[in-house]
């Protein structure tokens, strides 16, 4: 192993300008983050113990916390205060620490071998009670035990006894320069094993191998967690489908706009049930498809050659873990057509209420023209009316005005004179109408 005392990643720029040039401001820590989680230099035997522990984002500080605490307690430098991976030698073992965004591991390494497998671990060296004060809730606990190629080879009931089971998996890995074993199951002690028989491996090489090793059984048992939840919403989903078929089919029973009104509440309520549904689930199933692609990526780099008798990791994933992330996948495809479908059915029936609506628009605008056009000749009928009744009171008023002149002694026949002025009051009353209503309508026409 390595070492070094404090493996911590520089965020600070080395410099603020290249060559007079202004540097980017976090030209640095993009860099670092392709070191961020580095392997460990290994060198068999060795023996490693891995916790990986569903922990929120908002226990980072507590977790720094700790780990200051048994940096004081072995006199070893502490942890930067913002740092996300933390790796020191505290004498009798090697910790490193690891913050990701759900869920921090600890991974602890002795130098050390026995006669048998197992009947040792990593984690016997580290304070039962530091150990207890972790904050979460274990996903993934693993024992890797790494020995030199000198060891005599293990027969398949050597192997039974090592891992307790019937159902042993290895493989030839890294160009046949090592033996991997596992049976990824959980023992008595709550850890899962892997023994790893290296020849000619180099510390980088080992290093690479057993973080592989190791990240394939985390992100394993992460893609796994949105399992139940996924068969929770089975029957659920197959519910829901059998509501919007239903809904659907009544579309075209609708009669009034009142029926078309309530079925688009029954689709709005349905809509509403999906998208909660999604929204609980879907930032669970994106990281398992994350957590899964990473798995068969590790996979992949174990190159892997058969031993005879034997299963293969791949072999393996591909029969038990695909099937799951199957299940995953299909939930979060059904509740992604759910919703498609509902918005499109939702959509026709608004389409159908607009254009129902419309035509009871288009009727009212209708009956309020006819309105309209009675009022008008209501309104011409008035006018009429109004221009015999003005035009008999101004003939009223010329007749008393053709008295008064016969009365000052002038000789005049007062019923000539009031009939020949009957069509000249006619048709100045009329005229004078005619062009009051033209004067109204250019001051009210915009």
């Amino acid at each position: 192993m390595s070492n070094t005392q404090s493996d911590t990643i520089n965020t600070k720029p080395l410099k603020s300008k290249v060559i007079g040039i202004p540097e980017y401001n976090t030209r640095i820590k993009l860099q670092n983050e392709l070191h961020a989680s580095p392997y460990e230099l290994l060198s068999a035997p060795i023996l490693v113990s891995q916790l990986a522990l569903l922990s929120n984002i908002s226990n980072a500080q507590k977790e720094l916390n700790l780990l200051t605490q048994l940096c004081h307690h072995y006199s070893v430098a502490l942890p930067a205060i913002d740092t996300r991976y933390f790796s020191a030698n505290f004498g009798s073992f090697r910790l490193r620490w690891e913050r990701h965004n759900e869920f921090c591991s600890y991974t602890f390494f002795v130098s050390s071998s026995s006669e048998t497998p197992f009947s040792e671990n990593a984690i016997q060296h580290v304070s039962k009670e530091w150990l207890e004060s972790l904050p979460g809730e274990i996903i993934s606990a693993t024992h890797v035990v790494v020995e030199k190629r000198d060891k005599p080879k293990y027969t398949m009931n050597e192997l039974s006894a090592l891992f307790a089971s019937n159902n042993i998996i290895g493989a030839k890995v890294a160009a046949d320069r090592a033996i991997v074993w596992t049976d990824n199951k959980i023992h008595n002690d709550g850890f899962c094993r892997i023994l790893i028989n290296v020849t000619d491996l180099s510390r980088h090489q080992t290093g690479r191998l057993v973080k592989r090793l190791i990240d394939i059984e985390t992100y394993r048992m992460l893609a796994m967690l949105p399992v139940p939840l996924a068969r929770k919403y089975i029957p659920e989903l197959a519910r829901l489908d059998e509501r919007l078929a239903e809904l659907t089919t009544n579309n075209t029973d609708l009669e009034t706009l009142e029926d078309e009104q309530r079925l688009l509440n029954k689709l709005t309520r349905l809509a509403a049930e999906i998208e909660s549904i999604s929204a609980l689930t879907n930032q669970r199933f994106s990281a398992t498809s994350a957590y899964y692609n990473i798995v068969k990526l590790r996979i992949t780099e174990l190159r892997e050659q058969r031993i005879q008798g034997l299963q293969m990791f791949h072999e393996f994933m591909e029969q038990r873990l695909t099937s799951a992330m199957d299940t995953c996948a299909s939930v979060h495809d059904n509740l992604e057509t759910l919703s498609t479908r509902v918005a499109g059915a939702s959509d026709l029936l608004r389409t159908r209420v607009g254009i129902t609506m419309e035509g009871q628009t288009r009727d009212l605008l209708q009956s309020m023209d006819k309105r309209a056009q009675m009022q008008l000749r209501l309104q011409e009928t008035v006018e009429g009316l109004s221009i015999v009744v003005l035009s008999y009171y101004f003939i009223g008023i010329v007749s008393y005005g053709l008295k008064a002149v016969k009365s000052a002694g002038f000789d005049i026949n007062i019923e000539i004179a009031t009939g020949l002025s009957i069509p000249v009051v006619f048709g100045l009353v009329f005229f004078g109408i005619y062009h009051l209503r033209k004067t109204l309508n250019n001051v009210t026409t915009p």
